[in-house]
């Protein structure tokens, strides 16, 4: 095949390109969906049932008296831990003091600094 041949062949290739393009801009719709074209669906609601309800909530609420129960009955025994802890003041101190040292250090890291006005020196001599 020789380069006019080829030519000749694009362009009937072309041509019947073109004419097809016509007939589907001319017929108004289109086959072809954009991406984007549908709307997003939105998830079904759920619903659920009375007695799925109350066995939720009854097994909650057993959630929440079991956590208050251990409450009451730890409280004598932190009295009890701080009675102890107050009789021997040379362990806890050091530790004490060193968390509390670093505790600072902590709370003062995160702090702006705070531009302070400068007053301009006084030039006049006070007298002797």
């Amino acid at each position: 095949m020789d380069a006019k041949s080829i030519i000749d062949a694009l362009d009937a290739e072309i041509e019947a390109l073109r004419q097809a393009r016509a007939l589907l801009v001319s017929s108004g719709t289109s086959t072809v969906k954009k991406a984007g074209a549908q709307k997003p669906r939105k998830p079904a609601k759920r619903v659920l049932s009375p007695e799925a309800r109350k066995r939720i909530a009854d097994a909650q609420r057993k959630r929440w008296a079991a956590a208050r129960k251990p409450k009451k009955a730890a409280a004598p025994a932190k009295a009890a831990k701080k009675a102890a802890s107050k009789k021997k003041p040379s362990e806890g101190t050091a530790k004490a003091a060193k968390k509390s040292g670093s505790a600072k250090a902590k709370k003062a890291a995160p702090r702006k600094a705070v531009p302070v006005k400068s007053e301009p020196p006084n030039t006049e001599t006070v007298p002797s």
